[in-house]
């Protein structure tokens, strides 16, 4: 069972911090709980309601009306929403997904993620769904791993089922032997695959060609694989805080491996990095700088 405070709750739903407090006071929305040491924290079942909260507010339902509701005709106004937004490619639908796929990752539950997975590209298409949708909730996924409140077992559930999906739509793609070459890796001490892979799809779907490598490679062994397949452009994620928590060592290591090819790096940019000045370095912070690059 997670805990979270106000701030997470702000992070995870879009919904002011200061908006949530005025809301329990006014309304009685939800009832923070309290630890023993009498600190404040919210649990999975009050994330979900929040979150399900902020897919109707922005549906246009007043929350003094939402507060009156019983549960029943909580659920019953949410399933409207999403029958309303299903046939339709707008915010609201990809912000009630990604909401339902964090419920699905704390529930365990693969046949609500298959669902909603398999709706959204019947809707927008393949790439749109990695682009518009997954990527967005791995970001909230993240966000999550970095407060410590989703446990390795519903992290490694949810990475799994994306990255059958992903495979399996990558094996589907017809190579170019004409592309610009891309050297697809994680460095040492990297395992957060999946970004990786959205990558891969991304760059075979444009015409690149790709040779990926994968996760933990040693930083002794990239040398040899740069050499090897004589790439246009490097392309690696650092998403785990031993590295991010120290990055211009790995930075540095990553770029002189190179031995002057592009190098792409997928993080969130913190003043550190932004401070390192390396030539054909660039940062991404999202796939659509991967997609602008393309």
């Amino acid at each position: 069972m997670g805990q979270y405070s106000i701030k997470n709750l702000e992070e995870l739903s879009g919904i002011k911090a200061h908006t949530i407090r005025i809301w329990e006071q006014r309304y009685q929305l939800i009832e923070p709980k309290r630890t023993e040491t009498n600190i404040r924290y919210y649990d999975d079942n009050q994330l979900k309601y929040l979150l399900n909260v902020s897919l109707l507010s922005k549906n246009g339902f007043k929350i003094s009306k939402i507060c009156k509701w019983s549960d029943a005709e909580f659920l019953e106004h949410v399933k409207q929403v999403y029958e309303q937004t299903l046939l339709h490619d707008s915010p609201v639908q990809l912000d009630l997904d990604a909401n339902d796929l964090i419920t699905s990752m704390i529930d365990l539950d693969a046949l609500k993620f298959h669902r909603i997975f398999e709706n959204s590209i019947r809707l927008i298409g393949f790439q749109k769904t990695i682009t518009h949708l997954i990527y967005p909730y791995l970001e909230k996924v993240g966000s999550l791993w970095t407060m410590g409140q989703i446990d390795i077992t519903q992290e490694h559930f949810i990475s799994n089922l994306i990255r059958q999906k992903i495979i399996a739509a990558i094996d589907r793609l017809s190579e170019n032997p004409e592309g610009d070459k891309f050297l697809l890796l994680l460095p040492e001490g990297e395992h957060h695959e999946i970004g990786l892979l959205l990558s891969y799809y991304i760059l075979k779907e444009n015409g690149k060609r790709v040779y990926y490598i994968g996760q933990n490679l040693p930083f002794s062994d990239i040398p040899a694989a740069v050499v090897s397949v004589n790439p246009d452009y490097l392309l690696t994620f650092m998403v785990d805080p031993t590295l991010t928590n120290n990055p211009e060592s790995t930075i540095r290591a990553l770029h002189s491996a190179a031995s002057g090819k592009k190098v792409l790096i997928a993080a969130r940019v913190t003043p550190e990095m932004e401070k390192l000045q390396l030539d054909n370095l660039k940062f991404l912070q999202g796939m659509q700088d991967l997609i602008d690059i393309l």
